[in-house]
């Protein structure tokens, strides 16, 4: 087997990408095996590794269907509902806190503007 081509940073020649930059594109790897790699030095680690693929062989993005629209939504409304008080908090709930703010500190007197 071959070894990948490694490319420094900032220094990729055209017709590859990573994945973010496939997907800014509207595209994906779509199976195909990674290309090359991107190292960035860093001074006291190892170098930060990005995994390059080719943009001839990217396939574009699936689209997304009425049910993958639901579960998302689904998904970001269990993110918003407080266990405790079983309220829609109208933001994403802290994972640090678990609950809702006013949940996680029922002493704190309200602040007045």
């Amino acid at each position: 087997m071959a070894a990948l081509p490694v490319f420094r940073w900032r220094l990729a020649p055209d017709g590859y990408a990573t994945r973010r930059q496939l997907r800014a594109r509207g595209l994906r790897p779509g199976g195909q095996d990674v290309a090359a790699t991107l190292e960035r030095p860093r001074r006291r680690r190892g170098p930060l590794v990005a995994h390059l693929y080719r943009v001839d062989q990217a396939v574009p993005v699936r689209p997304m269907t009425p049910a993958k629209w639901a579960a998302l939504a689904a998904a970001n409304a269990a993110r918003r509902h407080c266990p405790q008080c079983h309220r829609d908090a109208g933001y994403v709930i802290p994972a640090s806190l678990g609950t809702c703010v006013p949940c996680a500190y029922p002493d704190d007197p309200p602040r007045s503007a």
